[in-house]
């Protein structure tokens, strides 16, 4: 007789997270994660409150993948690798950005702020004042979950199919550039590219003007992006 793994909070997490990979944040449910794991739906409740328990807990697994960087890196640098890891992580698993973006996960554990503590002391050691640190850490934010978003519902997203090409080809001719003639040249170019590098790029572009904006203390070094 084969023995039945115990249920508990990490299994039933790893599973939803998987389940959610697959078949999207509507696919998720209690009775379809029950049915994945072998139990009555009912059972999952001895671990887990409801579904917004579970997205919270599938964002702090994924938030827990980050990776913190060497402290003793100056802060621009710090900021930077824990932005690129960020990216890294939540590319890997989209569902969770699209849970946070769409306020269906909000996770609140230390392994789910870290990052943010991260980047909050980097910024206040680069002399940002409070409202500098929220508008600097706004930025940084946006950048990572509109990118995010973008490749995987906009022009910026990599054509998986010949079908997906297809369409946008259609959608590429339907252009007048006559009426738009900006937009027309433009287009090609937005739906081609490498979506990291090109975050890279508007990352590097952002820690330079955090760079110019900080205020040291007196005698210490500048960071450069």
């Amino acid at each position: 007789m084969v023995r039945r793994e115990p249920l508990n909070r990490e299994r039933i997490l790893a599973a939803a997270l998987a389940l959610a990979s697959e078949e999207g944040l509507a696919g998720l449910s209690m009775r379809r994660l029950a049915k994945v794991l072998g139990v009555e739906a009912m059972a999952l409740y001895n671990h887990v409150a409801n579904k917004s328990d579970i997205l919270d807990g599938i964002a702090d697994l994924v938030y827990a993948e980050i990776e913190r960087p060497d402290p003793g890196l100056p802060w621009a640098e710090r900021v930077r690798a824990t932005a690129v890891s960020t990216y890294r992580v939540l590319r890997h698993h989209p569902v969770v950005p699209l849970a946070l973006a769409t306020d269906q996960a909000n996770p609140v554990s230390v392994r789910a702020l870290q990052p943010f503590d991260d980047v909050i002391g980097a910024l206040t050691e680069a002399g940002f004042d409070d409202d500098g640190v929220r508008q600097a850490l706004g930025a940084l934010n946006s950048l990572i979950f509109g990118t995010l978003l973008l490749t995987t519902a906009g022009f910026a997203r990599a054509q998986s199919s010949h079908a997906e090409q297809q369409q946008m080809d259609v959608y590429i001719r339907q252009v007048n550039p006559a009426t738009l003639p900006h937009f027309a040249r433009a287009l090609p170019t937005l739906a081609s590219g490498d979506p990291e590098e090109d975050f890279e790029r508007a990352l590097d572009l952002l820690m330079t003007g955090l760079v110019a904006a900080a205020r040291p203390a007196a005698g210490a070094p500048r960071s450069r992006p």
